[in-house]
């Protein structure tokens, strides 16, 4: 058991990945000697040599059609976009050719590709280098899509992704890249990469959130019941199969639904969730669900961005509002003339 960052994690993770199986290789932008933009990668390529840690030229498309040739030859290549909004030209080969060879082959073609992306803002970056793709990568029938929000999940699912014989797109929150933690490298609790953790039990309200809001969900939670609400607090984990069961327990237990993530709203797997838990849970419902995310602009410059996050205070405004509490959207109860 060790002490380290969330990037620290990952690295860690690629470390072992790169041990324990031959046929794993890294691929992308000044990852070797410069070991990554943001150091995820240091001292990998010194360790294991540029035949397995690859610096390529700046050209996403050609790093993902790459790693489809290599994944058609027995390896297991790991890619790194650099920043989020770098993904859109692989976004082709992604779609039309990663997610779908499986299912064209009948199975004879796995693609065991893990593709990294760090996401989201709070870094003070503009667009490209701040937004929340995941909704795209979600909606591609083939593919799965995971974010890790904690060190250990790091560590434990870029392991886990380069170990699955599916596509994978891990979403590496940026803004957490420096929380530390104690990480154990083989824990004995391992969750499987499509579930979701309740990370916080609670009574009154299901708050759902992933990656870089799972912090700030906790912090909610904490404030709310200082103020008498209890708030159960579910880590996501998975977009890409949905870990409904979890979600809807939590529900069919609290009566109430809020979820959070930074992506604009429209089209979000906020919208995805709600519509879900709508259907199967309906009658369990004592509010409509609420979505806590970005809005629908492009990305701001960074002195706005504290504006377009959620944050502390949006998410506790939600869970107001399903409580049937004094808030700000209304400025008084949601079920006005009704005694709260």
């Amino acid at each position: 058991m060790a002490t380290t960052t969330l990037a620290g994690a990952l690295n860690s993770g690629l470390r072992r990945a790169l041990e324990d199986d031959p046929r794993v290789l890294l691929m992308g932008e000044d990852i070797g000697r410069l070991g990554g933009v943001f150091r995820v990668t240091d001292g990998l390529q010194r360790d294991f040599g540029k035949d397995r840690v690859m610096d390529t030229p700046l050209a996403e498309a050609g790093i993902m059609g790459t790693a489809v040739g290599l994944a058609y030859r027995g390896f297991r290549p790991v890619v790194e976009i650099q920043f989020d909004g770098f993904v859109y030209p692989a976004f082709d080969q992604l779609v039309t050719q990663v997610a779908k060879l499986r299912s064209r082959t009948r199975g004879a073609v796995a693609m065991p590709i893990t593709v990294r992306i760090p996401y989201g803002g709070g870094i003070g970056a503009v667009e490209h280098h701040s937004e929340s793709p995941e909704a795209y990568f979600a909606h591609t029938a083939g593919l799965r899509v995971v974010t890790c929000a904690t060190p250990q999940d790091a560590h434990t699912m870029v392991r886990q992704a380069v170990a699955c014989d599916d596509p994978v797109v891990l979403l590496e929150p940026k803004r957490r890249y420096w929380v530390k933690e104690e990480v154990v490298e083989d824990p004995e609790d391992v969750l499987p990469l499509d579930r979701a953790r309740v990370v916080v039990p609670g009574s009154d309200v299901t708050l759902v959130a992933y990656g870089p809001l799972v912090a700030t969900a906790i912090d909610a939670a904490a404030a709310a019941a200082d103020d008498g609400v209890s708030v159960e607090v579910v880590d996501l984990r998975s977009l890409a199969p949905l870990d409904l069961d979890t979600v809807e327990a939590s529900v069919r237990r609290t009566g109430r639904l809020v979820v959070a993530h930074e992506a604009q709203r429209t089209g979000g797997l906020g919208a995805e969730l709600a519509a879900c838990v709508t259907e199967d849970c309906f009658e369990h419902l004592e509010a409509p669900p609420v979505r806590v995310t970005g809005y629908d602009v492009p990305y701001p410059p960074s002195k706005l961005e504290e504006h377009f996050l959620p944050d502390l205070d949006r998410i506790l405004d939600a869970v107001d509002r399903v409580m049937g509490r004094p808030h700000s959207r209304l400025g008084l109860a949601a079920g006005a003339g009704v005694a709260s």
